[in-house]
């Protein structure tokens, strides 16, 4: 698999080439939007990583010019900016998902093996594990074809563990990817506990066996016996 990161901090991009390359995935790296657009008119790239300011050219510019090209390579956005009115326009330029600044290594692997899987046609916006699914689009979630109300929180956790499903998501990881700065690990370790215990209560299948697994001094898995 090769992808194209295109992110003007030097530091950034050679952090997030030996992120990805030591996945064994072949990473190539453009520093403006101009240099991006070239590369991208000559090589078909599985991915690409692009972060929104951008000099020469920026990433929603960058994106629509592509997509007008032809180019239909999945994209994932990167950008410091939190708004949603950025993430809708990102979106509306072509993007295929948006990750805000700062973000951790094991998000951003498994929003990289999501889009590649969903590129190769393995998976749509609905990600699976036994009877259970999460539509990423519609954000509804689903037991035995039953619809599930979830909080944000609890949705954000469940999210993550079925972006990593059949690896095991570290505690601080997941903290990390559903407060943000704002987790203090030791002030709110308890709050990870309930919203734990309260989605099991929602989303465990029929037999009563529980879909979010604990893994003892770790942290937690979604299991699919599928894969």
């Amino acid at each position: 698999m090769r992808i194209l990161i295109v992110e003007d901090e030097p530091e950034l991009n050679e952090q997030l080439r030996r992120t990805l390359e030591a996945q064994k995935y072949s990473a190539d790296c453009a520093y403006d939007g101009e240099q991006a657009l070239d590369r991208l008119a000559e090589v078909p790239y599985d991915l690409v990583l692009l972060d929104v300011m951008l000099p020469k050219l920026d990433g929603f510019a960058l994106l629509r010019e592509a997509r007008n090209m032809g180019i239909d390579s999945p994209v994932l956005m990167l950008t410091a900016r939190t708004g949603t009115g950025d993430k809708i326009k990102g979106l509306d330029s072509g993007a295929d998902d948006y990750l805000t600044k700062p973000f951790s290594t094991d998000e951003l692997l498994a929003r990289v093996r999501a889009l590649l899987r969903r590129a190769g046609g393995q998976t749509a916006s609905v990600l699976r594990a036994g009877s259970l699914s999460l539509d990423t689009v519609k954000r509804e979630v689903a037991v035995d074809g039953k619809a599930v109300e979830l909080t944000q929180r609890e949705f954000s956790i469940l999210e993550f563990l079925m972006y990593n499903k059949n690896r095991a998501v570290s505690r601080f990881s997941l903290a990390e990817h559903v407060w943000g700065d704002d987790f203090e690990p030791f002030s709110m370790s308890n709050f990870m506990d309930v919203h734990i215990k309260n989605l099991r209560k929602k989303i465990n299948a029929a037999d009563g066996e529980s879909v979010v697994k604990t893994i003892r001094g770790v942290g937690y898995i979604i299991r699919d016996g599928q894969e």
